[in-house]
């Protein structure tokens, strides 16, 4: 069992094949659909986080509102998520930087959450995949990486071995 002092060490974990290749699999899975969604949007020129802003029906809808309501400000949260969503991808694709990478990807999911949480009584305008209550994919893809950030895989296979120096 991997020890809490040789995992800040930045020694490689000692999982299992299955263990390992599944985290792995897990963590190139989520960084292409992050890496995917922030190339989608750069390739628009058209896109907009207001749409996805002004469906905000939380207690954090101000917020959104007065994002929405300043020009140069949205353009701030639009490029900033666009690139951190490339960023967060390339990081858990590539492995390198994995827990900032799997930390960051958490907290864009947790506003994403936070402005449209899936809650009775709120309708949006976007269709959903299906009926969602308290639970939908952005919370369970945070929590994802959440399990990503506590067992690095990057120091297995990724650049994280490589920028870290160690050997399994």
């Amino acid at each position: 069992m991997q020890t809490l002092p040789r995992l800040i060490a930045g020694e490689a974990p000692d999982y299992s094949k299955p263990q390992a290749t599944m985290l792995i699999v897990l963590r190139i899975l989520i960084g292409w659909h992050f890496l995917y969604e922030g190339f989608v949007k750069v390739l628009n020129p058209n896109w907009t986080s207001a749409g996805f802003l002004s469906e905000s029906q939380w207690i954090f809808s101000p917020i959104f509102d007065f994002i929405i309501s300043h020009s140069a400000l949205l353009r701030f949260v639009d490029l900033m998520n666009m690139w951190g969503l490339i960023g967060i991808g390339l990081g858990l694709i590539l492995g390198v930087m994995t827990r900032v990478a799997s930390v960051s990807g958490m907290m864009l999911l947790l506003l994403y959450y936070v402005c449209n949480p899936p809650l009775i009584g709120f309708n949006y305008s976007a269709p959903s995949e299906g009926s969602y209550l308290i639970i939908n994919k952005n919370l369970i893809e945070m929590f994802a990486l959440g399990v990503l950030t506590v067992f690095p895989t990057g120091l297995i296979i990724g650049l994280d071995r490589i920028i870290f120096n160690r050997k399994k």
